[in-house]
């Protein structure tokens, strides 16, 4: 090979080489011109993809809330990259300060924005429907309540009942919107079961064995206000049944309203009702609230004596008493004088 061969070899790599260069120099400008972030991140945009929508329409969306600098650009990038068919649908946090490269990697990844929602201890089906509605989770709080009564979701999980009612575990759970709400409700149902295996008592429990247990932890919750009394009260519920005395939990009363009364009146007690435990003797027919933990730990170990009344005392306490009299005269000591 001659020199001038050689010569002609050597010039051609650098041009080719320089070439090179130039066009990823002119690549990294224009991207930063044209895919680069168009704020400083300041500016928010939540961006909701729908199940099928076209890549065209997703750019469009993002060029009007003034979150990309160059459709043009955003296009080329997707066909660059073939993403195209990548999208995800679901709800996406996007703001100004993000990159079109950024953002396309958070649409593709599937990075969508989450709701948090904590369920109170106690909380009922209800309840939950009306927060999951307000969470914006869930359309209606019927919508809610008919998949709390799914035969598919009732016969998947062995619960002898015709309500989810006790069994959605309260705690706190992050999920993407539009997320179904049948797949939420599993989640709590999940979490029930789990929080379950931490109880010895619970291993290998029969269904009807394990609602009956729920039912008391159900009461025990919406009667108890301190954690250490919750053994008791189970313990008491326990010996009137055994004593063939009616629960008359106002717990139960309070359960047939829609929103708990702040005071309960005699009338109160009185309503028609299978959940009436002061004219039903028995437990009431299905839990009346959705138990936490340690609501659940005291109907597996109750703290039996001889204990059949308790009241609620203003500092949140309760009294026990053994006797009817007892119970009286603890009434006037600690809730009537309230009320002269």
């Amino acid at each position: 090979m001659n020199s001038k061969v050689k010569k002609y070899l050597v010039l051609t790599g650098l041009g080719v080489s320089l070439l090179l260069v130039l066009a990823l120099i002119s690549f990294f400008v224009i991207d930063e011109l044209k895919g680069g972030a168009v704020g400083d991140g300041q500016n928010k945009y939540e961006l909701i993809i729908d199940s099928g929508e076209p890549s065209s329409s997703v750019v469009r969306e993002l060029a009007g809330a003034g979150m990309i600098k160059s459709s043009v650009y955003f296009n080329y990038l997707i066909k660059f990259t073939r993403s195209g068919n990548k999208i995800k649908q679901g709800v996406y946090d996007i703001n100004d300060g993000m990159s079109s490269r950024k953002i396309l990697d958070v649409i593709i990844s599937g990075k969508v924005k989450l709701v948090t929602f904590t369920v109170p201890e106690g909380y009922n089906n209800r309840q939950i429907g009306d927060l999951l509605v307000t969470k914006k989770l869930a359309p209606s709080r019927e919508e809610f309540l008919k998949v709390t009564q799914s035969p598919a979701l009732l016969t998947k999980y062995n619960i002898p009942a015709k309500t989810l009612e006790g069994y959605l575990f309260p705690e706190t759970y992050s999920v993407p919107l539009n997320y179904p709400l049948e797949r939420i409700t599993e989640m709590m149902i999940k979490r029930f079961y789990k929080k379950l295996e931490t109880i010895p008592e619970a291993k290998g429990i029969k269904p009807e064995d394990l609602h009956f247990r729920v039912v008391l932890a159900s009461i025990v919750e919406r009667e108890a206000v301190r954690k250490e009394e919750r053994p008791m009260m189970a313990g008491v519920f326990l010996t009137r049944i055994e004593k063939n005395i009616n629960l008359e939990s106002c717990a139960t009363i309070q359960y047939l309203f829609d929103k708990p009364k702040k005071r309960l009146f005699e009338s109160d007690l009185k309503i028609v009702s299978p959940y009436n435990t002061y004219i039903n003797g028995g437990w009431p027919p299905g839990p009346i609230s959705n138990p936490g933990l340690p609501a659940l730990e005291a109907s597996f170990r109750p703290m039996k004596s001889d204990k059949l009344f308790f009241l609620l005392k203003p500092d949140g306490s309760h009294y026990f008493s053994s006797t009817f009299k007892e119970h009286l005269e603890a009434k006037k000591k600690f809730i009537d004088v309230l009320y002269q």
